[in-house]
């Protein structure tokens, strides 16, 4: 089955600085990595497209993106950046789709678990911007903590016509109870706009003890909210790096998913991906 990996990064830190890499336990990650470093592990993984995600607020970065989209088979598709609180974010969208590279660009995404408002999803600003986003034809990948959810709820109600994509299953603390994180996910689930990465748990679990078993009870959680249709596997390479290997994010991922169906295991591989972001088939 060839796969897609929904959710991965690249950065050149001579090219600028990653201001999100604090605090000295991130050094394992604080080096380059580039498409040539995970073409190898993709393969060996029957990973045959990518999508390649923003790391920072700056449109450069999605330009870059998208020019590395087009010169690699490996990237499929580009989540990129905007101001959303921008006036002219409508202009600023146009502009990257009419690149000839532009095709490439299927969602945009902000940090918003970085803003030290909850509710920042709700500013008027930003849903103005958020429209823009479904206006262009592209989805919006949420970048939250369960603290973010109950806004980002409310926004994906306020605006069907947006295809919404929850990153790293909005980050739960590995180990801490499910609620209220699994209540607000599934009345997020709820909303049939609405689809969810299962990534990035590793390393929202102890970075040197946890084992799938771990990981089970949050996975069985989004499996049973969404749906394997509307599921789909990211490694969040190399930031999983802190805790896992490429190729142990994506044994975990198999491991988590084995009592699906082939079909079922083959949505959350694949289709729901390539749907979704609306990629060329892997």
């Amino acid at each position: 089955m060839s796969r897609v990996d929904a959710h991965h990064h690249v950065w050149d830190l001579s090219v600028r600085e990653q201001s999100w890499m604090v605090g000295p336990e991130l050094d394992p990650i604080r080096r380059n990595f580039s498409l040539e470093d995970l073409a190898p592990l993709a393969t060996a993984a029957d990973v045959t497209a990518t999508v390649l995600v923003q790391t920072v607020g700056l449109v450069e970065e999605t330009v870059e993106f998208l020019e590395a989209a087009a010169s690699n088979d490996l990237v499929a598709g580009v989540v990129g950046w905007v101001d959303l609180t921008a006036p002219d974010v409508a202009d600023a969208l146009a502009a990257l789709q009419a690149r000839a590279d532009g095709s490439y660009l299927k969602a945009i995404r902000h940090q918003v678990h970085d803003e030290p408002d909850n509710d920042w999803l709700l500013r008027p600003d930003v849903q103005r911007g958020l429209a823009a986003v479904a206006d262009a034809g592209l989805a919006y990948d949420l970048l939250t903590k369960t603290p973010h959810l109950p806004a980002a709820i409310q926004t994906a109600r306020n605006l069907p016509q947006l295809t919404f994509v929850v990153d790293h299953i909005s980050k739960p603390v590995i180990g801490e109870p499910l609620d209220p994180w699994a209540t607000h996910l599934r009345d997020l689930a709820a909303l049939p706009n609405v689809t969810c990465k299962l990534s990035g748990m590793v390393t929202e679990a102890n970075w040197t003890t946890w084992t799938p078993k771990d990981l089970q009870p949050y996975a069985d959680t989004v499996l049973e909210a969404f749906g394997p249709t509307r599921v789909m596997f990211g490694s969040d390479w190399p930031v999983c790096l802190l805790a896992a290997t490429y190729a142990e994010v994506v044994e975990t991922a198999e491991t988590l998913t084995a009592t699906l169906t082939p079909a079922d295991q083959e949505s959350v591989f694949t289709t729901t991906a390539t749907r979704t972001y609306n990629l060329s088939s892997p």
